[in-house]
């Protein structure tokens, strides 16, 4: 049996702590900080419940693939929903107002992270289709009490400023589901660490 010392075990110790990490690991918790047309939304994001959701959040963020989406599926009284980034992207030349709401990216689908968050006003959570595990780059936020949503969809971070811009943005009409026909856009988004 080979001998350890006290180095080697400690350097051993540090580097599957570095392996273990979290690519969003640093100082504080992540912060989605959307630029809207109106505002700036501060959305903490909420790791220690939703980790795979929030690391997507984060490697689409930093790729820039957020600059630019709509909120395609605007619900007075209910929620925003943004992050299409294959059809979406109203600075791209595949914009598709007609697909925003069908397109994700590249990167595999995320499962199912249901967790107690409620949805409650400005709560962050996975859009996604019938399929619970369908996740992979739109989202929404609630702009009311939708408590109806919880264990259904994931909660994977809440507002704490600038709901006054989601409540500002152009809403859909009922009877076509809260589709908009002139959507706002978020004209960029940057991950900060709080």
């Amino acid at each position: 049996m080979t001998k350890m010392n006290r180095r080697t075990f400690a350097a051993l110790a540090l580097g599957a702590t570095l392996f273990a990490a979290p690519a969003f690991a640093q100082d504080g918790n992540p912060h989605l900080i959307l630029t809207l047309e109106d505002g700036v939304v501060d959305i903490e994001l909420l790791p220690a419940i939703a980790p795979k959701h929030v690391e997507r959040i984060v490697t689409l963020t930093e790729e820039g693939l957020y600059n630019g989406v709509v909120f395609h599926r605007v619900i007075d009284g209910f929620m925003a929903q943004t992050g299409d980034v294959r059809n979406g992207n109203a600075d791209s030349p595949n914009y598709n107002l007609q697909m925003a709401g069908t397109g994700g990216s590249e990167l595999p689908n995320v499962e199912a992270e249901f967790n107690s968050e409620s949805f409650q006003r400005g709560a962050v959570g996975a859009a996604r289709s019938s399929d619970p595990n369908s996740f992979n780059s739109q989202f929404f936020i609630t702009t009311a009490d939708a408590s109806f949503l919880d264990g259904q969809y994931t909660v994977f971070g809440k507002v704490v400023s600038g709901m006054e811009a989601v409540d500002a943005l152009e809403k859909g009409p009922q009877e076509q589901n809260g589709a908009v026909a002139n959507p706002d856009r978020i004209v960029s988004a940057t991950i900060e660490y709080k």
